[in-house]
């Protein structure tokens, strides 16, 4: 065990030093404040000298596996020990339900019943660490004063210690862990050979488990149940050592006794027909278990079954992890909606679920999934956050509401919004996140439906996760439609009338991201002649389709301006450089002359168009250019001219049509080639669905997708 000491030999260091050197000063610190409060485990961390990490030194009462997920805390994370480090403040969790509302993450690993205090270790002027403590479930939800007063008087004077530690260079380190000695009372009072000839003519099976699990003894009658030889038991876990008892439920039973203090039971199987009942009573020096034989299966088919594995196993840690997993998945605020319809309602016997979130001081509807009508979940969309409903009164309170029937919620509410939707019982659990209340998860069973303690402390975890899940959905949600609406109002609504050209074009974003990009066309009359483009700024995203605009304009300018292609490239160029985006595009620029039936175009690393003559004849056109804008100032962009005669179709389109994953490239513009050859006469709007529609692109599209389709048609455009 790591003491504290100054490497001075006794004879050198100061009394008060001498003292205490070789001791323990975490293990007995902490075991002094647990015997104080009465207090069953606890854990003493400390802040890591490089890092804002706290990491634990100590752990007393408990084996250190159960807080195996908080052996490091960073100093944000939302747990009761760094939040009382951050705040230089006593936090306290009264019990189940409020360490599943506010702690979600701890109340799924440890969906237990007890209470815990946590307190920082710090002076004035400086923070050391951290404590918790825990008591069984039975503690009352408040802590007295004189807890109070004990845990933080206690939690000072390791402070002073440490501080002093820390001025005399000893450091302190972390140090074994406290389990309880075993109890040798036994031979004193009655005898030990007497004791386990009692024991062993008992008709039911003792045995006896560590804090750790381990069988320390066992009676005949025990090993003759479980079907194994005493050799083959002692010093090993019960759930390891019998193969039918190899479940992760039945270890739950043992921690959920540790923990809770509180005794707790199971029934099992043994092969091939008998059923064996487990009754495990703890204590802070390990547990007692009782076997015996369990009614028989009809009687206990005939019993209610709920009772026997306890609540908290509605939702199996294997479920939580499939949830935790698929709601970092979720994407909009449906996805949330359907995964809790998927995954939550069939594990914890729900048939329907409404999420709602409020707006402007109102409650609305965000998705709902199970209800026959749907017209029923109207009733809460827009109700005032004022008015008296479980909805607004969750949502504004965070406290979960739970009604086993439709008789409770109406004794409860009176002729409010709440009428009956077919449902027989429901759960208003609050979906909080960072601290502030997002939304409210209602779920509706088609029986009524009592909810145990242990279980609404399920249920209120589970409606952590789905907080978090939704939080993030929603901001989403906010984003995705910000971004739309920019590109929206970046991308033409609707092609200018150019006389001798018919056009249309579509535009489909990236199937991945945030389904925005940075493809663009145009079409600018300029008359007598016209002008087209269409390009492809680097990125699907924000950013992208703001540049993306940029372009566009700039183009736009350009072309109004007079310029020459080869001119307008170079200008777009220049603009690019200067914006100074670290973002490239690419780009094919057309000037349009319908009644001579030419078109000049310039390219800058942008895709070949193909042209189909009126015969039906398609060809990929072989364009001059020059490289991506954005590139080279000093970049040229020759030109090519090209015929266009009447009845020519320019199919121009951006590289993510062609280019798909697996896909040649070349094969790809083969193939749009075809379609292009095989579509006749037929119009440009039904041809341009045709085209988006076509090949991998349609189906799983990595890069945004734009396509503008020009037909030299002297008849098309001309004013009426």
């Amino acid at each position: 065990m790591v003491g504290v000491s100054d490497g001075r030999t006794p004879a050198q260091a100061p009394a008060a030093v001498r003292s205490r050197v070789g001791r323990p000063l975490l293990s007995l610190s902490l075991a002094a404040m647990m015997d104080e409060v009465h207090a069953h485990s606890g854990a003493v961390y400390l802040l890591t000298p490089d890092e804002p990490v706290l990491e634990m030194a100590v752990m007393a009462g408990l084996p250190r596996q159960f807080a195996a997920p908080w052996e490091r805390v960073g100093l944000s994370a939302p747990v009761p020990v760094a939040e009382a480090v951050r705040g230089r403040r006593l936090v306290w969790v009264g019990g189940e339900e409020e360490m599943a509302r506010r702690y979600p993450r701890i109340a799924m690993v440890l969906p237990y019943p007890f209470a815990l205090a946590a307190l920082p270790v710090a002076t004035e002027t400086k923070a050391y660490g951290a404590i918790f403590v825990t008591w069984p479930g039975s503690h009352p939800q408040v802590l007295s004063d004189r807890e109070r007063e004990h845990l933080t008087a206690a939690c000072h004077r390791l402070a002073a210690r440490l501080e002093r530690a820390m001025e005399d260079s000893r450091p302190v380190r972390a140090e074994p862990d406290l389990l309880a000695a075993t109890v040798s009372g036994v031979a004193g009072s009655l005898g030990s050979v007497e004791a386990a000839r009692m024991v062993a003519r008992l008709p039911y099976g003792l045995l006896s488990m560590d804090l750790h699990g381990r069988i320390g003894f066992v009676n005949p009658a025990a090993a003759e149940m479980l079907g194994r030889p005493t050799s083959d038991l002692l010093g090993t876990q019960l759930w390891a050592s019998v193969p039918w008892l190899n479940d992760p439920m039945y270890e739950d039973r043992y921690r959920a006794a540790l923990i809770s203090q509180q005794v707790t039971s199971f029934v099992a199987l043994r092969p091939p027909g008998d059923w064996l009942s487990f009754r495990m009573y703890p204590s802070r020096t390990g547990l007692s278990v009782r076997i015996s034989r369990a009614r028989s299966v009809a009687e206990m088919a005939r019993a209610p079954q709920r009772s026997a594995e306890g609540p908290a196993r509605l939702v199996t840690i294997t479920q939580v992890l499939n949830l935790a997993g698929s709601l970092t998945e979720a994407v909009g605020v449906q996805d949330v909606v359907q995964l809790v319809a998927d995954e939550v309602c069939p594990a914890v016997g729900s048939q329907a679920v409404v999420v709602l979130g409020s707006q402007a001081g109102r409650l609305h509807v965000l998705g709902h999934h199970g209800y026959p009508d749907p017209h029923v979940v109207e009733r809460f969309d827009g109700l005032p956050l004022a008015e008296r409903t479980p909805g607004t009164h969750v949502l504004t309170s965070g406290v979960p509401a739970f009604f086993d029937s439709q008789t409770q919620l109406e004794r409860l509410y009176p002729g409010g919004h709440e009428s009956p939707d077919g449902f027989a019982a429901w759960a208003y659990l609050p979906l909080i996140a960072s601290g502030r209340p997002v939304g409210t998860c209602v779920l509706a069973y088609a029986q009524p439906h009592a909810f145990a303690a242990d279980e609404r402390a399920v249920l209120t975890s589970l409606a952590g996760l789905i907080a978090q899940a939704l939080d993030r959905a929603r901001l989403y949600d906010t984003k995705n439609q910000l971004a739309h609406g920019l590109q929206a109002a970046l991308l033409p609504h609707s092609l200018a009338r150019v006389p001798g050209i018919d056009a249309a074009a579509r535009y489909l974003p990236a199937t991945q991201g945030m389904e925005i990009g940075g493809d663009f066309y145009d079409l600018v009359p300029t008359r007598p002649l016209a002008a087209a483009v269409i390009g492809d700024v680097q990125g699907h995203n924000v950013t992208a389709a703001g540049l993306m605009g940029q372009i566009r304009t700039g183009v736009r300018a350009f072309t109004t301006g007079g310029q020459a292609p080869e001119e307008v490239m170079h200008s777009t160029n220049r603009l690019l450089i200067d914006l100074g985006a670290d973002l490239f595009a690419s780009c094919l620029y057309l000037r349009l002359d319908p009644e001579r039936g030419r078109a000049v175009m310039a390219r800058a690393g942008h895709p070949p168009p193909l042209l189909r003559r009126a015969d039906g004849r398609v060809r990929v056109l072989d364009l001059a250019g020059g490289p991506l804008l954005g590139i080279d100032a000093a970049a040229t962009y020759p030109t090519t001219e090209v015929d266009l005669a009447p009845g020519s179709v320019l199919v121009l389109y951006t590289d993510g049509l062609v280019e798909s994953p697996g896909v040649d490239i070349e094969d790809a513009v083969a193939d749009l080639g075809e379609l292009v050859a095989s579509s006749g006469d037929r119009p440009l709007e039904r041809l341009a669905d045709e085209i988006v529609l076509h090949g991998e692109a349609a189906r799983e599209r990595v890069d945004d997708v734009a396509v503008l389709l020009l037909r030299a048609c002297p008849d098309a455009g001309k004013d009426d």
